[in-house]
């Protein structure tokens, strides 16, 4: 069996996961979850993942991961070259800390339920998340050390979060050109094909416009 993962084109904890695979060099089949036909609640996904929400990472023997955070973690300890985390414990610390300024810092007020709330609390759900995306990305800026990513000379779970969180923040109309640290990271990024390759474009289930 081959590495599953259960996950949706736009959504950004999907996105993480899709990069941090491309970094490990990883082989998976892509299992479409489409959030916006609810297919999270479906009681066949559920039980793979009890929150329905996506990614879920099924392991070849069918065991089942969820939460983009821990299954980054899982995949630089299953499969140690290249790392994904740096070696030195502090700087291992300062990684997590980055990731979970977007993980818990944006992302959740940004996500599908919560707008969804939003909009059924009559407030204007494109609007609702800018504010928490323009200040978590000024602190991720501020965060960041000297190196050409975010914790480093290589890529790692900051940048897997980073990345996603800025097609994000363009994507509610936040104006990120006043963060040139971030946009000379993600054009380093970019030029990597694990970061490429897991743009939400690219992705199989992806719904473009004209």
């Amino acid at each position: 069996m081959t590495l599953k993962l259960h996950n949706y084109w736009r959504s950004s904890a999907s996105h993480r996961v899709r990069i941090a695979l491309g970094l490990k060099g990883l082989a998976y089949e892509y299992v479409v979850v489409n959030i916006l036909k609810s297919e999270q609640h479906a009681s066949g996904y559920t039980t793979k993942n009890p929150m329905g929400q996506v990614p879920t990472l099924e392991l070849e023997d069918g065991r089942m991961l969820s939460q983009s955070l821990p299954i980054m973690e899982y995949l630089d300890e299953a499969y140690a070259e290249p790392p994904i985390l740096p070696l030195d414990p502090y700087l291992r610390a300062k990684c997590r800390a980055l990731a979970e300024i977007v993980n818990s810092g944006i992302q959740p007020l940004q996500n599908l339920t919560t707008t969804n709330q939003v909009t059924a609390f009559g407030g204007d759900a494109g609007v609702w998340p800018r504010k928490f995306i323009t200040d978590g990305v000024a602190a991720f800026e501020r965060a960041i050390g000297d190196g050409p990513f975010c914790c480093g000379d290589f890529a790692t779970i900051a940048d897997c979060c980073l990345i996603p969180q800025l097609a994000s923040a363009r994507r509610f109309g936040v104006d990120i050109t006043t963060y040139p640290r971030l946009l000379a990271i993600e054009e380093r990024c970019l030029a990597m094909p694990a970061f490429a390759n897991a743009a939400p474009d690219r992705q199989p289930d992806a719904v473009r416009t004209k």
